[in-house]
């Protein structure tokens, strides 16, 4: 009996030392490069439910925020949208089901480096009952809301690939 708590107890100590040597990370976890790691953060509404979601990303992935300088990169939402395309419809002509299309416009500026702009973009299905009005309603601010928190954290993503971004920019193309 001894013998097998001790071995369950060496197993796990030598799986959780194996996922931890091959750079394994949780999901939802994503290292922002060292040039990123103090950033200011500014938005076209520094008060939306976006910037709320973006700046908690940040602190998350414990990046530093300061106040704008011209040393200091930065971060700023340029503005967001949300498209709806119906997929099928009812017998009688009402929409049956939607796509909703959540875009993030964003610019990252490096000092020394420059800016760029990245586009994000997240899509979601639902079914539009036409006999529930209200949880209808509901239901989509609740979509929205998700759909923002998953922006948020494609945004962190891709500023992880950010000094890849800039190296690639910096290298001649092979067809000059």
């Amino acid at each position: 009996m001894r013998f097998t708590s001790v071995f369950k107890i060496s197993f796990i100590l030598a799986f959780s030392t194996m996922l931890s040597a091959c750079g394994f990370h949780l999901r939802g976890e994503y290292s922002v490069p060292e040039e990123l790691s103090t950033l200011s953060f500014t938005s076209y509404d520094e008060y939306s439910p976006l910037a709320r979601a973006v700046r908690s990303q940040l602190l998350l992935n414990k990046v530093n925020l300061v106040a704008p300088a011209e040393t200091v990169p930065n971060l700023y939402l340029i503005g967001e949208s949300i498209e709806e395309r119906t997929l099928s419809l009812y017998q009688n002509s009402r929409a049956a089901e939607k796509e909703l299309t959540y875009v993030v416009n964003y610019r990252v500026t490096v000092p020394d480096l420059g800016s760029k702009d990245f586009k994000t973009r997240v899509n979601r299905n639902y079914l539009d009952n036409p006999l529930t009005a209200l949880a209808k309603s509901v239901e989509r601010e609740v979509i929205e809301d998700e759909m923002r928190k998953q922006a948020a954290s494609q945004m962190m993503r891709q500023m992880g690939r950010l000094r890849a971004e800039y190296e690639n920019e910096d290298q001649p193309s092979a067809n000059q």
